[in-house]
């Protein structure tokens, strides 16, 4: 049975994301949630997924992003792409794979992404293929994402960060990378290749210690939960000092475009806006104004009634020195209290939850 058949046969619904169809959710989100934030669940991702190979990889990579690319096997960093405003043009995931780097980014990035380095490689010996149909790539999140996975992989999880491990995973071989929590949860990224995505899929959820599958509406509220400035919502277009993003920059990097802004940014000591979590009355929508007393300060990234926090929750880019306290909600302003991040303490901190020089 192919992957897409057994979403359908577990209930799934889908949404698109970057041209790409994924699972919404399975029915019961919010219970899903919940279940994940007490024990451990599995995500298939929509990752577009760039091989770069060729002798000058590391250096052309290197070059082209916002923070320090690892040259040993097995290990990797979360990174931006910036134009030479020093907004972010996507964020990524880059593994050094023995002879290739392989780069995981939003649905949708990977082809433009693609033919724009490789106008860029000159004569640098630098191949970049797409390979997002060749490999399926799933998210194990929660509590026991550690147990799970050490249930059904024999060679031991790895241990820090953006490291990973290669080994069997019921008759399918895979590599298994620990994340930066971007839940909150410990968290893993488990890649095989496409033929046997349904086996790992069959693995995941039956074998070893058991674990649920959950979709896209998960996902958006534990990481809402979390603080996780996402790309669609949080990342794309904003300088990532505004974000408060530190694990994505190395600050004493060679020059990479759009580096000259952040560095600028951060020798201000401090940048003009910033995220905050909110606890409005009531959800506002995505892009929402945000007010002190009488004045707009800035606009909604994203909400939703958090399962885990039990109620209403925002995530907002406000004027650094403002102090929120009501959002616009159906054409009227409802209380809004300043929560600090994250909004729910899990297993593990996400490396991305914001945090700003003082």
């Amino acid at each position: 049975m192919i992957l897409a058949d057994i979403h359908e046969t577990h209930g799934a619904t889908f949404v698109e994301r970057g041209g790409r169809r994924v699972v919404s959710d399975y029915g019961r989100p919010e219970r899903t949630h919940q279940a994940v934030r007490r024990g451990v669940g599995f995500i298939e991702h929509a990752f577009d997924v760039l091989a770069v190979t060729g002798e000058d990889r590391h250096e052309f990579v290197d070059d082209a992003v916002s923070n320090l690319v690892p040259v040993a096997d097995g290990e990797g960093v979360y990174a931006l792409l910036l134009d030479p405003q020093g907004g972010i043009e996507t964020d990524m995931y880059v593994f050094t794979a023995s002879e290739r780097l392989l780069v995981f980014l939003p649905p949708g990035v990977g082809g433009d992404l693609a033919e724009e380095w490789r106008s860029k490689t000159f004569i640098q010996d630098v191949d970049i293929a797409v390979v997002t149909d060749d490999l399926g790539v799933f998210g194990v999140h929660g509590p026991k994402a550690t147990e799970k996975v050490a249930s059904v992989l024999t060679e031991g999880t790895p241990e820090a960060p953006l490291t990973f491990v290669r080994g069997p995973m019921g008759d399918a071989g895979v590599t298994v990378a620990r994340t930066d929590a971007p839940t909150g949860e410990e968290g893993y990224l488990v890649v095989c290749g496409a033929g046997d995505a349904s086996d790992v899929f069959d693995t995941l959820e039956n074998r070893g210690l058991n674990a649920v599958p959950f979709g896209q509406r998960a996902w958006e509220t534990l990481t809402l939960e979390a603080g996780t400035p996402l790309f669609d919502s949080e990342l794309s277009g904003e300088i990532p000092n505004v974000l408060g993003i530190r694990n994505a920059l190395d600050f004493e990097k060679g020059c990479y475009v759009g580096q000259e802004v952040v560095s600028r940014v951060e020798n201000r000591g401090r940048p003009s806006r910033r995220v905050v979590g909110l606890a409005p009355e009531a959800v506002p929508g995505d892009g929402a104004a945000v007010f002190a007393g009488e004045e707009a300060v800035g606009e909604v990234t994203r909400a939703a009634d958090a399962p885990t926090y039990g109620g209403p929750a925002a995530l907002a880019l406000v004027d650094f020195d403002a102090e929120p306290d009501a959002v616009r909600v159906d054409g009227a302003d409802v209380p809004a209290e300043r929560v600090e991040l994250p909004f729910v303490e899990g297993s593990e901190r996400s490396a991305r939850l914001p945090s700003y020089p003082s």
